[in-house]
């Protein structure tokens, strides 16, 4: 590790832009893009701020982590799809329920009354060709000027992320699942 000398004076400049709703991607093939999701969207709540959460594969009976925690805190969280694609019996049907689901999140986001709308899991949809991304794209663009949306998931398309203006893609570097160890609740559910 090398040593760095801390910043003795602020190393950028205040911002003279307007502040007005974001679109944050986080993808990538790294863990973590969910999870920063929810950050923001704890933030957001602690703020006082009304926050939706809609996840596209998760089924709407699951009592994950986050589902518990959200359920406690108030937070609305939807899930909108069957699960893994490769669980499901009928991917019709699974490309029924996203689009079911966006029709929902689209209808959300453009009501103006949440402060913060979270699509978790998107991508997959998108890119399974499940829904289509033009759709997504223009709910974006004519968006309430102070609603936020955070997008997650692996793969996100370039006119996504071209939209955007906050991407992060996660890495993976190292993660134990490659060593063999299993997921664990309340680290990966």
């Amino acid at each position: 590790m090398e040593i760095e000398t801390a910043p003795t004076e602020k190393p950028y400049d205040k911002s003279e832009g307007e502040r007005r709703g974001l679109v944050i991607v986080n993808t990538g093939d790294g863990k973590g893009k969910s999870t920063a999701a929810f950050g923001l969207a704890l933030r957001a709540q602690g703020r006082g701020k009304a926050v939706k959460i809609f996840q596209f594969m998760k089924v709407p009976s699951a009592r994950f982590g986050e589902h518990r925690m959200f359920e406690q805190l108030g937070v609305p969280i939807e899930g909108l799809g069957d699960g893994f694609s490769w669980k499901s019996h009928d991917l019709e049907h699974s490309a029924q329920l996203a689009r079911d689901g966006w029709a929902r999140a689209s209808a959300a986001i453009l009501g103006g009354d949440f402060f913060m709308v979270v699509l978790d899991e998107i991508t997959y949809p998108l890119i399974y060709g499940w829904m289509p991304l033009d759709a997504v794209l223009e709910t974006l663009r004519t968006r309430p000027a102070h609603v936020h949306v955070v997008l997650t998931g692996r793969r996100c398309p370039p006119e996504l992320i071209a939209l955007a203006d906050t991407v992060t893609e996660m890495t993976l570097v190292k993660h134990a699942f490659q060593a063999g160890i299993p997921a664990q609740r309340g680290i990966e559910d």
